[in-house]
């Protein structure tokens, strides 16, 4: 069955074990919480608290997805059939330009990803329609059960930021920090939808994107991927993209549609940099 036209539960099962794979592997919060140490007195158990982290102090969010009971089941079901081998799998993300989709298959990976120096073949100018064999390559391959197993469909990531910049002839926008200096958010949820639809006509169905990093100083090299250092700005942009990108939350199957999955990515730290350099020590590190 071509990529481009299969069900959105079964595309997404990928990501929604991934999730609650990780998610079990982690201690609630109150668990963390009620195991950190209390507030120290010394200088030096100051610094020991401060490097203790409090999950319970944190900024809830609140997920606008209505909980799917009979999804939720299913994943259940298929967690519990999984062998370890399959649950390692899920958690890994293979580069293009070093997986096959027999190695999909071997391996039960979850997820695939492509940079901007990847493409099918090792050909980075590969037109479209080849870009589409591969995916259903690798979704035939990650469904195929004549070796057993739950066959869980492996999910595809690009970086589709200003438009789906890995593909020759498609809609290209300007950079970030030039979509920053409209100030328009409506402008910016028909970009992502518009970018969401020539990839999912690739057999895609994941984009790293929105980059909602705050740059704060602009001799960093990677100052244009962000939209603005106004976090106020930056935020105005968040929600209208993932919804160009995904549509509105609880408006039917995500995949459904001319819809990818989003990934609001490098929010935390990211842009930060001490006088511009990526490796030195962020700026609030040295203002405690």
């Amino acid at each position: 069955m071509p990529r481009s036209h299969i069900p959105a539960s079964r595309v997404s099962c990928a990501a929604l074990v991934l999730s609650l794979g990780l998610a079990a592997a982690l201690p609630a919060a109150g668990q963390v919480a009620a195991s950190a140490p209390h507030a120290a007195t010394s200088a030096a158990g100051a610094d020991t608290d401060a490097a203790t982290a409090h999950p319970g102090l944190w900024p809830q969010a609140h997920w606008p997805w209505r909980r799917d009971t009979a999804m939720e089941a299913r994943i259940a079901a298929l967690i519990k059939r999984m062998t370890l081998e399959e649950k390692v799998g899920q958690i890994l993300q293979a580069d293009l330009s070093a997986v096959t989709p027999e190695d999909v298959h071997r391996y039960h990976l979850g997820s695939v990803l492509n940079g901007g120096n990847a493409g099918p073949g090792g050909n980075d100018y590969a037109p479209a329609p080849e870009w589409l064999k591969l995916a259903d390559a690798f979704y035939d391959a990650s469904v195929d059960k004549r070796d057993g197993g739950v066959a869980i469909p492996v999910m595809w990531g690009t970086d589709a930021v200003h438009g789906h910049s890995n593909i020759v002839g498609a809609t290209l926008f300007p950079h970030n920090s030039g979509l920053g200096a409209t100030h328009d958010p409506a402008l910016l949820q028909k970009i992502a939808a518009v970018t969401a639809t020539e990839v999912r006509v690739t057999g895609i169905d994941w984009t790293f994107a929105p980059t909602i990093t705050v740059p704060q100083d602009t001799r960093w090299g990677r100052a244009f991927e962000g939209y603005s250092e106004d976090p106020a700005l930056v935020a105005s942009y968040a929600r209208p993209f993932i919804e160009g990108l995904q549509g509105k939350p609880n408006a039917g199957p995500l995949l459904a549609g001319p819809h990818v999955i989003a990934t609001a990515k490098h929010f935390l730290a990211d842009g930060g940099t001490f006088e511009g350099a990526t490796r030195a020590m962020p700026w609030w590190t040295r203002r405690r």
